[in-house]
């Protein structure tokens, strides 16, 4: 419940009703209420020195909280919700008697799709907490499902009918007021759930059929029977959601902004005229442990890349780990960062914010730079060559400019350095980044920059999911520089060959060929005596 300075302000406009306001109009009321707290003139009131001063800081502490309630901070949303509360025991006399009223809990037929699911998640989330969502999904047989409808909702309540007490039903009226008055509308339950990510606008024709699409277990799933329910309702969820640290005022000139939530996600969000319609993407990362490598993978012989992958990171090879979004590339590049020399300070070039790697090793020196508006990602790299930095990871390569800063890292900047793109094989790999160098006019010559690119890259590591959503390693490749000459003796520079080291076959991990020797010599020589013999015996 609310602090009671808070309660003494609330009071003072505390009236009983006859009749509860429907809940669109608690909505318009719940504003007003608040507006009306935050305009108090507490100053007039006849308190002590210390009352006023308590009764101020508590006031400081709901505008913070309404200011970052929207973008993640789930201690604030919770103060908020706690007001809210508060106000409909307080004000307006929110009972047991009268609270079907607001939502008609025991009719059914009364009773639309998002009650019903709110309901559903609401008691699932009792039990199950932030795996509510999957839970659910998955008792409704919805695994495999690219679309949930109305239909299925509804069918879903019906085998369950859960029965609710006085105090579930008052939080699930709260929840409803919060999502609509200050959350994210019909994504607010969703993002707090433990799944890939989440996104908005992204098809319909109207805010009235725009749907709900949620990323969960490496593939995209349209929960149809969530819609927006208007145009302006997903743009003030589009104006709120991504105002953490204020990245500034997304406008018609600036038609898109990329930003980090408070708990670390990542938020994109664009709006027209650069956008078709204004749409929101998060993209949730777990964090809330580390990850290790030996609980990542659990097919056959998933102990051969458990013993493999070390080498590489202990040896200091360049690797780019490869795959498709949600395959698990930024899992394993924070899992494999637990292997690098603890003498080796970590610098870290990102788009925006999103490995945080501090807060997964916080006894390493580690820092984070990114691109602003002001600062361009070549002045980062710049400076990241000037803070005696060993090892450079680049969160994600997905443009020409980032290419260019990734071979750069790796001729000159650092010890090694490890990055993830979205490559499909290692081929496709490399001829993106000599293009990149290309169109960057790093290179003037095709064959130079592919010649660049395969000397500095030494290991793909490529990870995809099967059918059900299971992540895994497909391959692990050595990128083999060689010099080859066409049919009339010129030589052929950037010629290349890829040595396939480890390969997912049949369900199984396999070992394929060795390291070449010239490359096993460079990793030895970064071993110990035990880790050197090891390595050499099995994959050299």
């Amino acid at each position: 419940m609310c602090d009671m300075g808070i309660h003494v302000l609330l009071s003072k406009g505390a009236r009983k009703y006859t009749r509860l306001p429907s809940l669109q109009e608690l909505i318009v009321c719940m504003s007003d209420t608040f507006n009306q707290i935050m305009r108090e003139n507490i100053y007039e009131a006849n308190l002590s020195r210390k009352s006023y001063e308590m009764l101020e800081a508590r006031k400081k502490k709901l505008r913070y909280a309404l200011k970052t309630c929207a973008v993640g901070d789930t201690l604030a949303k919770q103060y908020v919700k706690d007001m809210i509360q508060d106000i409909l025991i307080e004000k307006y006399r929110v009972s047991e008697r009268n609270i079907n009223e607001l939502i008609c809990f025991e009719q059914d037929e009364k009773m639309s799709v998002w009650d019903k699911f709110q309901i559903l998640l609401h008691v699932f989330e009792k039990s199950y907490g932030k795996e509510a969502l999957t839970e659910l999904l998955l008792q409704g047989g919805f695994e495999k499902r690219r679309i949930i409808r109305d239909e299925d909702i509804c069918f879903l309540y019906h085998q369950y009918r859960p029965a609710l007490n006085f105090i579930e039903k008052l939080e699930i009226v709260t929840q409803r007021i919060y999502c609509l008055y200050k959350g994210l509308g019909i994504a607010d339950d969703i993002r707090e759930m433990n799944i890939d990510g989440v996104s908005g606008g992204v098809s319909g024709t109207s805010g009235e059929n725009k749907t709900l699409w949620i990323f969960w277990r490496g593939r995209s799933v349209n929960l149809a029977f969530l819609k927006f329910g208007s145009e302006r309702e997903l743009e003030r969820i589009c104006n709120n959601i991504y105002r953490h640290n204020r990245p500034g005022h997304l406008s018609r000139s600036r038609g898109y902004i990329v930003n980090d939530m408070f708990d670390h996600s990542r938020v994109v969000v664009a709006r027209p005229p650069f956008c078709e319609s204004w749409v929101f993407f998060v993209r949730k990362f777990n964090k809330s442990s580390k990850s290790r490598l030996k609980d990542l993978y659990n097919q056959e012989n998933h102990e051969l890349i458990e013993r493999f992958l070390p080498y590489l990171v202990k040896g200091c090879q360049n690797c780019a780990i490869t795959g498709s979004q949600g395959s698990g590339k930024t899992t394993l590049l924070m899992a494999l960062i637990e292997y690098i020399n603890p003498d080796f300070n970590l610098r870290v070039q990102e788009l925006a914010f999103e490995l945080h790697l501090r807060d997964i090793y916080p006894e390493r020196n580690i820092v984070t730079f990114r691109e602003t508006d002001s600062i361009s990602g070549q002045e980062g790299l710049d400076l990241q060559k000037k803070t005696d930095g060993s090892v450079n990871i680049l969160g994600e390569v997905a443009t020409a400019p980032v290419a260019g800063w990734m071979i750069q890292m790796g001729l000159t900047a650092s010890v090694f350095t490890m990055f993830t793109h979205h490559a499909g094989t290692t081929q496709s790999l490399v001829s993106a980044m000599a293009n990149a160098l290309l169109s960057e006019n790093i290179y003037q010559d095709e064959q130079a920059a592919r010649r660049q690119v395969t000397e500095v890259i030494r290991f793909d590591i490529h990870v995809g999911m099967d059918g059900e959503g299971n992540r895994r390693i497909e391959r692990i490749n050595e990128i083999v520089t060689e010099e080859a000459s066409d049919s009339v003796g010129n030589i052929l520079h950037g010629s290349y060959h890829i040595r396939e080291i480890i390969a997912f076959e049949n369900g199984k991990y396999v070992h394929k060929e060795a390291v070449t020797p010239v490359v096993a010599e460079k990793i030895s020589a970064w071993l110990n005596e035990e880790e050197r013999e090891a390595f050499l015996n099995e994959f050299a």
